[in-house]
């Protein structure tokens, strides 16, 4: 069983943010909010606590990689789980970025709940 922690779904597609929401509700999550890119996800961050955050890397105005140096800067920015997402190859690059997990798009639900139950178990 997954803890359905506040989530928050960072991408400049509003569809994929759909699908990734509809994913998370199939899941068990109840509080999933989105932002459009990095920098209306930090502001997002700074006025609720998330226990997951699930973004895109690359997006307008703060891309993902900005984004998870900003996170890790805050207060508690270390106890926040994320999960990139993108079509790129990236992987070395979100990890040394902070992330604690990286998913190549397009993915399947199974491959988005295993991902969040190891960050999520500390794995």
């Amino acid at each position: 069983m997954i803890p359905a922690v506040p989530t928050l779904v960072v991408d400049d597609a509003q569809t994929v943010r759909s699908i990734i929401a509809k994913q998370l509700a199939d899941l068990g999550f109840t509080e999933v909010d989105q932002a459009e890119d990095g920098a209306a996800a930090l502001d997002r961050l700074r006025q609720k606590r998330y226990g997951l955050v699930i973004s895109d890397w690359e997006m307008p105005n703060m891309g993902g990689e900005q984004f998870l140096k900003a996170v890790r800067q805050e207060p508690n920015g270390s106890r926040v789980r994320i999960i990139m997402v993108t079509g790129r190859s990236v992987r070395g690059t979100s990890f040394l970025a902070g992330a604690n997990a990286y998913l190549p798009k397009p993915f399947a639900q199974a491959d988005l709940e295993k991902a969040i139950k190891a960050v999520m178990s500390g794995g």
